[in-house]
């Protein structure tokens, strides 16, 4: 899988942390070591939300020992192609942060202005990533502010830690299909001197007098 990883920039991945000390480290994505690389199929997934089916494919990973060597770090690369099959959204407009007093029919939206996917990781140290162990923090802990932060990310996570790192989101301005691909974003994960977890998460907000938010959750995988 090293061919996978060979110079240049990768594709963006973004950190959206729930902890105080995970921390995020941003920069160009460097060649890794092969050796002792794991690789991880993983199966699809698909969910069906108010006006949304969301499908998640091409779902794999690769897990390496990281490169500072001291047995409580590791790297994995992550890829797969989320996908959000709108049928029902009012026609929305990009525009700041929606709040509970903020224009007719936002009805308290996270997103700013528009439905909008995203995607991305839970990465936890020490701590079995089961559904009913995330559904509270992932309404408060996703950032669904958008954009592309070019580079890898870092985390810092001690035992019974979780950290959100979101890959990318797209706005969802009218019914349509929407998708959200990336290949070897990469995520380094130090301090964790235990087993460690990843999961994948993809979210849909559909805004509007009938507000919805549809989660889809990847299956869990060790990362070492």
């Amino acid at each position: 899988m090293s061919e996978n990883r060979t110079a240049g920039l990768r594709r963006a991945a973004r950190f959206a942390g729930v902890g105080a000390t995970a921390s995020v480290a941003l920069g160009l994505l460097s060649t890794g070591a092969a050796n002792a690389d794991t690789f991880v199929p993983l199966p699809d997934g698909q969910k069906a939300g108010p006006g949304v089916t969301i499908t998640h494919n091409g779902e794999h990973a690769v897990v390496s020992p990281s490169l500072a060597a001291n047995g409580a770090g590791r790297v994995v690369w992550v890829s797969g192609n989320a996908i959000a099959d709108v049928t029902d959204t009012p026609v929305g407009q990009v525009g700041p942060n929606n709040g509970p007093n903020n224009g007719a029919g936002t009805n308290n939206s996270s997103t700013h202005g528009t439905s909008q996917v995203n995607t991305g990781y839970i990465v936890g140290c020490q701590v079995s990533i089961a559904s009913n162990a995330i559904s509270a923090g992932v309404s408060g802990g996703i950032n669904l502010s958008g954009g592309n932060v070019g580079g890898s990310v870092g985390l810092n996570l001690g035992p019974g830690q979780v950290a959100f790192v979101q890959i990318n989101s797209k706005d969802i301005t009218k019914p349509g299909r929407y998708s959200v691909e990336y290949q070897d974003a990469e995520i380094q994960l130090q301090g964790c001197a235990g087993y460690a977890q990843a999961r994948s998460y993809t979210v849909v907000e559909i805004i509007g007098d009938h507000y919805s938010k549809t989660t889809l959750y990847g299956q869990p995988f060790s990362i070492g």
